[in-house]
């Protein structure tokens, strides 16, 4: 068997093995393994690194989508993936990057499996490795780099002087790890900040600013604050972005909900703080070319043909409170442009805040399917349920998705219902598959 033939999947089983846990944040194992590779984080292009609680994805979505538009090549790492690893790997391409290849990704991968000599190291800071060398490996003019958690020990953040970093929207998650406070959470997040290297930072929290700001003033890195340095909003169905060269006014992103425009705005002044130029026409193209599954994505395949006849069928892999908050805020909107019974079909993580995560959809009176999904980390129905009670929502436990689906078409609806599935990553990409998406 040729290295090329060796399936993905049982070469990060065993990766998964060097380390007894799955997380366990910390730089050491990293720099040591990339010196045994020749330090392949020294020799990449241009730098974006993203950090934020919600909008990490699609404001590196954003970025790629205008540099692209722009006429650049452009590697991207993301994390997780939805239905196949590879996604996490996109390497720059004249025209559009591409996501890496199975005989491409399995060569590297145990390459640096040889090299690590079976030294303790979690299998992301190991698959962040094989990134960090695709990309150095191939030419490109940008390296877009999604942090996986936090900031500061995040395995993505050995890169000394990345062109920018970006701070997206910081509020709870992961508290087990980054800290039960906004503020605490803010500074694993400002973390990424390099000594004297500017920073993108979106509309925050007066307490998570305050964090980023003392970061910024200790590590002498300039900010470009969304609201003081830059605006980015809707006006008259368009989006309208300002900073110090002037206004651009552009159609809406391709993107679904309001919160898309701050995430556009902080992506576009990234690339512009990390030196690329863009034209007005650069910057239409890229906000009509996005993508990024899962995030409001309205569906269209077989999920969506299995529901009644006109309904609506929205995708969305958010699983914290804010991340709840600003979803809520995207269907207030469609229910007032367009009244619909408001059903969700939900999974949830068992180390995720289900109260806070389902209470701001409250008012908007949903009738709620509470499904399972394949993880070992899925809360079982009942406790969503429960959850959902407690915070004033009606709902009931289905065993899959296909029954929720076959309850919500047996039901007699006045107007065909607007459907959300949410709560989890593990379940957006589980929905995926059976709706026929392939990543690409």
């Amino acid at each position: 068997m040729t290295l090329a033939e060796v399936p993905i999947a049982a070469i990060l089983d065993r990766l998964a093995k060097l380390h007894p846990k799955l997380i366990d944040l910390s730089l050491d194992r990293m720099v040591a393994a990339l010196a045994r590779l020749g330090d392949p984080h020294l020799a990449l292009p241009p730098v974006i690194h993203v950090a934020g609680t919600n909008g990490k994805g699609s404001t590196s979505a954003f970025a790629r989508a205008f540099l692209e538009a722009s006429g650049r090549t452009v590697h991207v790492y993301t994390s997780p993936h939805l239905v196949r690893f590879n996604e996490r790997y996109r390497l720059g391409a004249p025209g559009g990057g591409r996501l890496v290849d199975d005989a491409t990704l399995a060569d590297i991968l145990l390459e640096v499996e040889r090299v690590n000599e079976d030294q303790a190291i979690t299998q992301f800071e190991i698959t962040t490795i094989a990134g960090l060398m695709l990309f150095a490996r191939h030419p490109a003019d940008a390296v877009i780099l999604e942090v996986g958690m936090g900031g500061r020990f995040d395995a993505t953040n050995v890169v000394p002087r990345p062109a920018v970093s970006v701070i997206t929207p910081v509020s709870m998650d992961h508290a087990d790890f980054l800290g039960d406070t906004v503020a605490k959470i803010a500074g694993e997040k400002a973390g990424i900040l390099k000594r004297g290297r500017p920073a993108v930072v979106s509309l925050q929290t007066p307490e998570a600013m305050a964090v980023i700001e003392a970061a910024a003033a200790a590590t002498r890195s300039r900010l470009f604050v969304s609201g003081l340095d830059w605006f980015a909003r809707p006006e008259n169905g368009r989006f309208v972005f300002q900073d110090e060269d002037g206004l651009i006014d552009a159609p809406p992103p391709r993107l679904a909900g309001a919160h898309q425009y701050e995430n556009a705005g902080a992506a576009l002044m990234a690339v512009k703080t990390a030196g690329f130029s863009m034209t007005p026409a650069a910057v239409e193209r890229g906000l009509q070319a996005v993508e990024w599954p899962a995030r409001l994505q309205r569906l269209t395949g077989d999920v969506a043909k299995a529901l009644p006849a006109g309904a609506e069928v929205w995708l969305d892999g958010g699983h914290n409170p804010g991340c709840a908050e600003v979803l809520a805020e995207a269907l207030s909107a469609m229910k007032q442009r367009a009244p619909r019974p408001f059903v969700m079909i939900v999974g949830l993580n068992a180390t995720k805040d289900a109260r806070g995560f389902l209470g701001p959809f409250r008012p908007l009176a949903p009738d709620l399917y509470a499904i399972p999904f394949s993880s070992h980390l899925a809360l079982d129905t009942k406790d969503v349920v429960a959850a959902a009670g407690d915070v004033g929502i009606s709902a009931g436990a289905w065993p899959d998705l296909e029954a929720a689906l076959s309850a919500i078409q047996a039901r007699d609806w006045p107007v065909p219902p607007r459907v959300l599935i949410t709560g989890t990553l593990y379940l957006a990409g589980e929905v995926l598959a059976k709706d026929g998406w392939v990543p690409a």
